[in-house]
């Protein structure tokens, strides 16, 4: 998620103490498991596995393993995964790579244990239950914590921060994770190999599949991945151009009632989000839209906030935000242009409920790509009800889920379960005929 005061999970999907609590208790159990196996050099796949972890339901049987896969020995940089096979014939299902967005927020905390990984963490905080929606019935299912300093990842080198948290820096690094990951199980070398994430994975899905595709064309130098396609955001929404973006968030909010015609007159008046830093007349014009977006769920406008200590949070939130601090924010993670790597199948997805990547931005964005229509705008559905919307271009699928927020699973976990069933296995998503 790309959002100021939303660097931490609590914040991102408003959990109480408890459930923070448990998060932890959670990633010190894995950390527990994986330091109590036998320490080598050649670490075989077997070594990671996890045999028990306190909490975890007896049925249904969930193969699982945890551990770190260095990716710079000179400077003492490791990343740390959690791997789920596939709950039903894992020597035959592809292998799917998550990547939660942010920049900072981790796969495990956040896809893993409370969004599509079979084992979530319960509500109350009182331990962990079984996800009857978990893609691992798709996919062998790969969490990653990147770039290193997330989660449970690190580096012995202090020097190595900002550098580590740029774009084709943490790019690199997946890279090489993937790359030795695939050494240490070989069994998915060959095998179809797909990436999802959400919000600013945006842009390291992406940037990732160009360097496996342009590595792949030098397959003496470099080992071949076997990269299908990607899909942004399947869990939320592409953080992926500041003037799409920042131009559909003016515009949904204003649309969806969050603010006045006057805000979203002066705003449109003042403003050129074409700008690398804007004026001052634009920064005080959008101070207001933020701030009336702060006092609602900005990535689910529809549904309840947490008001738990609310007072003191949202007016820490009032003084903070200003809009020197919005422009600091953009200026740090300013875009870098992407392309889409050539015989690939990427896919963008978005809850229609988000006000912080809206669906506005995206298709704006999607649609200066200039790409030739192939199958029109139509209603997709699930369970006999409007699941969403979807279109189909020449090399780019657009589809929207019906209600759903930034983090479609959590708002709508069937729906999501059916969306990466119909991308891992090219089927159709379902329509009224």
């Amino acid at each position: 998620m790309f959002w100021p005061k939303r660097s931490t999970l609590v914040a991102h999907v408003n959990m109480n103490t408890n459930v923070s609590l448990c998060l932890q208790l959670l990633g010190f159990s894995l950390l527990i498991t994986l330091f109590s196996k036998a320490s080598a050099i050649n670490v075989t796949y077997e070594s990671d596995r996890i045999i028990h972890l306190p909490g975890q339901p007896s049925k249904p049987s969930i193969s699982h393993f945890s551990g770190y896969i260095t990716v710079s020995e000179n400077h003492g940089r490791a990343l740390f995964y959690w791997f789920f096979e596939a709950q039903s014939e894992p020597s035959k299902k592809p292998l799917l790579l998550w990547l939660n967005g942010g920049p900072g927020c981790s796969s495990i905390g956040t896809g893993a244990a409370i969004e599509i990984g079979p084992l979530l963490v319960s509500k109350n905080g009182e331990g962990i239950h079984f996800n009857k929606y978990s893609w691992n019935q798709e996919a062998n299912l790969l969490f990653l914590e990147s770039p290193a300093g997330v989660g449970f990842s690190y580096t012995n080198t202090s020097s190595d921060f900002p550098t580590i948290l740029e774009d084709h820096f943490v790019a690199e690094d997946s890279y090489n994770f993937l790359v030795n990951w695939l050494q240490r199980f070989p069994q998915f070398k060959s095998r179809d190999f797909f990436i999802a994430g959400e919000s600013y994975g945006g842009h390291y899905i992406p940037q990732l599949a160009e360097l496996i595709f342009d590595r792949n064309k030098d397959t003496y130098k470099y080992p071949f991945i076997n990269l299908k396609g990607f899909i942004l955001t399947e869990v939320g929404n592409p953080e992926t151009n500041d003037y799409y973006d920042y131009k559909g968030l003016l515009e949904y909010a204003w649309s969806h009632a969050v603010i006045s015609d006057q805000q979203y007159d002066k705003a449109k008046q003042v403003c050129d989000f074409r700008q690398f830093n804007w004026s001052n007349q634009c920064n005080h014009a959008m101070d207001p839209v933020f701030q009336e977006l702060l006092e609602i769920d900005i990535y689910n406008i529809y549904a309840p906030t947490c008001r738990l200590n609310s007072t003191s949070s949202l007016a820490n939130d009032r003084n903070d935000n200003n809009p020197e601090s919005f422009t600091k924010m953009r200026n740090d993670y300013r875009l870098k242009r992407m392309r889409i790597s050539g015989g690939y199948d990427p896919c963008f997805s978005n809850g229609d409920a988000d006000g912080r990547c809206p669906v506005i931005g995206t298709r704006y964005c999607v649609e200066a790509l200039g790409l030739p229509l192939k199958s029109r705008w139509r209603t997709w559905c699930h369970h006999n009800q409007v699941g969403g919307r979807i279109v189909e271009y020449d090399g780019l699928t657009y589809v929207t889920v019906r209600g759903a927020g930034h983090l479609v699973p959590l708002n709508k976990p069937s729906e999501a379960l059916s969306l990466i069933h119909s991308f891992l296995t090219g089927k159709h998503l379902p329509n009224r005929g």
